[in-house]
Parts: structure tokens; sequence; C-alpha cells
């Protein structure tokens, strides 16, 4: 049996990268993150699921939603920076219309993935300064 608990550290780690990038077409607050365990996906470590546009309708929502689900048993033992690419590969299935689609991967694959996580990881480098903490590390 699968279990759900909500991922707030996914949450965390999505919103900077939205910020960061910025994806402004992509409101957080539309955007749920959970933690499941216990799936016997063999391949899988994360899901982005969609609210499609006849759901919506009958939900009486104005916006898409989606949902972020990272599959605990594979996702957790990635070392970070593989997380943190886990986490850029399921936001880019969300199209700039966020009306509920989906965007499929021809589109969103490991070449895609590796820029978008490189250009994240050089904005990182030119707006975060160096820490002390950090810089005493090196020398």
């Amino acid at each position: 049996m699968i279990k759900y608990t909500h991922a707030p550290d996914i949450q965390k780690i999505s919103k900077e990268v939205i910020e960061e990038l910025r994806w402004n077409h992509i409101p957080i607050e539309h955007v749920a993150f959970i933690r499941s365990f216990g799936s016997s996906a063999r391949r899988t470590i994360a899901r982005c699921h969609a609210l499609g546009k006849a759901m919506q309708i009958g939900m009486g929502r104005k916006k898409g939603f989606y949902l972020i689900e990272v599959i605990s048993e594979k996702f957790d033992k990635l070392p970070s920076n593989e997380q943190l690419k886990v986490i850029i590969h399921e936001l880019m299935h969300i199209p700039k219309s966020f009306g509920g689609g989906f965007i499929h991967h021809n589109k969103v694959h490991n070449e895609s993935v590796e820029q978008v996580y490189n250009h994240y990881c050089n904005l990182k480098k030119e707006i975060k300064p160096i820490s002390d903490e950090e810089e005493r590390r090196w020398f």
C-alpha cells in the first residue's frame, strides 16, 4: 500500500528554482509537493501530475493545479545534485499556459534538464557570494 506525506523540503527547493530561473508561469501556491512510500514503480524517481481541464471545470477551479511526487525509496538515496535535477525535470513538465496540460519527454529529457541545471548553477554562482565558512573550507 502506498503512503503519501507532504514534502515541504521539495516545495522549498522548487520555490528556489522557480524564483531563480524566473519561471513566473508556475505559481507555487497552485503546486503541491508530496513524498510517496511503497511504490512498486521500477524506474520512476518522481512524477508530475496535472489536473486536466475537465476536472478543473468540474471542480470549479479557474487555474490549473499540479502535483510533484517524489518516490522516497528512489529519490531520497540520490545525491543532492541529482535530486535537484529530478526536481527541475518535474517542474519542466509544467507548461507556460499552466492550464492543466503537460510537456512531454520529447522536450523534457536528460539533455534539456542538464542545460537548465547548468544554467541554474551558473545563476547561483553569480548571485550568491561565497560565505566565510565556505571560503575557509577551500584554504
